[in-house]
């Protein structure tokens, strides 16, 4: 249900606003960035086959706000509209944290949730996570308990400062679990659910096959390519190891698929790097057509947490360039090598990448998560 338009132009400014009310058991979720509209189309999903007695009504941050980065994703995977757009997007992390507080806060002032619900580790989780707990309104964390122990990224003082405001941690695999008992989380607010991208993975996986026409768009062809995705702000915000990132993949001996993240593109200018013939790059794609680039790559080369696990659920040795990851079972199970962003690492781990000899064992639960979560929210005490 959208807003009237005098409604969204409030919301804009962060100035409280009447919205509709719904009976019953009320989630508010927030998204902003791709990661996360995968990840509520599955929650979303979920609640449409529980059927009565629950709503829920999406709010969109704005932080991606660019169609390649948002729209294609709400009309590919069938996710309800937002009712609420708070259009924040484009300013560093304070700016756009403090806008999203401020905006959320009114949605929350006047809808009163009995859930806020938040995914991941962006600057939009954070923002919803402070403006429910100065309101007490109940926040529920999917993807809680990870941890990369790397405080330089913004990711990961997001998802540690959300943990500690959430009343329900969701939890995908029992690393994450172990994590909170660490840092003196109440065991009975943690609950282990899976992997949400795993149950989209699933889903979308035979519709990608049957849809997504982009190896031929490309002109690659199966197996004949590696993916490589790059956004990392450590990574894209130093001259070096972009060069270095970059160097590395023209010499892994493969043509090299980049859709280049906004900012990616732009710090690759600013370096003055110029890409060589052997990488292809275009733009973002959507999830369909990335999910025929990951299942179709010889390898992956990425920096990114979701694309990690991803190139785990379609059988793909995955290079990560980083000096830690918060998927360390993947580290453990073969599918994943950590690199450094030096060149010959590069260009050597991908041209080396095979699947591990053990084949594929289930890590992150059993493609049921959003049911769980949605199971997890009606029945928590005190609800």
């Amino acid at each position: 249900m959208n807003l009237h338009p005098t409604s969204q132009d409030r919301l804009r400014t962060g100035i409280p606003c009447r919205v509709d009310r719904i009976v019953g058991v009320k989630i508010i979720t927030i998204v902003g960035a791709r990661p996360q509209f995968i990840k509520a189309a599955v929650i979303s999903r979920a609640v449409q086959a529980w059927g009565g007695g629950v709503s829920e009504r999406i709010v969109h941050t704005g932080q991606h706000f660019d169609s390649n980065m948002s729209d294609v994703f709400f009309a590919e995977l069938d996710i309800p509209q937002p009712f609420a757009h708070l259009g924040v997007g484009g300013g560093t992390h304070g700016q756009n944290t403090g806008r999203m507080i401020e905006r959320i806060e009114a949605v929350l002032q006047d809808d009163r949730p009995d859930w806020l619900l938040v995914y991941g580790d962006t600057d939009s989780t954070l923002a919803g996570a402070v403006a429910a707990a100065k309101l007490h309104v109940p926040i529920a964390h999917v993807e809680a308990g990870l941890r990369s122990y790397n405080r330089k990224m913004p990711e990961e003082v997001n998802r540690v400062l959300t943990d500690h405001c959430s009343e329900l941690l969701l939890t995908p695999t029992p690393a994450a679990d172990a994590n909170l008992r660490r840092e003196g989380i109440d065991p009975a607010r943690v609950k282990r659910v899976g992997d949400v991208m795993y149950d989209a993975a699933l889903h979308y996986s035979e519709r990608s096959d049957r849809e997504s026409s982009v190896l031929a768009r490309l002109g690659v062809e199966p197996g004949g390519f590696v993916l490589a995705t790059i956004h990392r702000q450590d990574n894209t915000d130093s001259p070096q190891f972009m060069r270095q990132i970059t160097e590395g993949l023209a010499a892994c001996g493969n043509t090299v698929v980049w859709p280049l993240h906004p900012r990616t593109r732009r710090r690759l200018e600013a370096h003055g790097i110029v890409l060589p013939d052997t990488i292809l790059a275009c733009d973002p794609v959507g999830y369909l057509d990335m999910v025929q680039l990951e299942k179709n790559a010889r390898a992956i080369a990425t920096d990114s947490g979701g694309v990690q696990k991803e190139a785990y659920f379609h059988g793909v040795p995955c290079i990560t360039i980083r000096e830690e990851t918060e998927w360390v079972e993947l580290v453990h199970a073969g599918w994943n090598r950590l690199v450094s962003a030096r060149s010959g690492l590069i260009a050597e781990a991908i041209a080396g990448a095979r699947r591990p000899a053990h084949g594929s064992e289930p890590i992150y639960g059993e493609g049921d998560a959003g049911a769980r979560i949605v199971e997890e929210l009606m029945g928590w005490p005190g609800r």
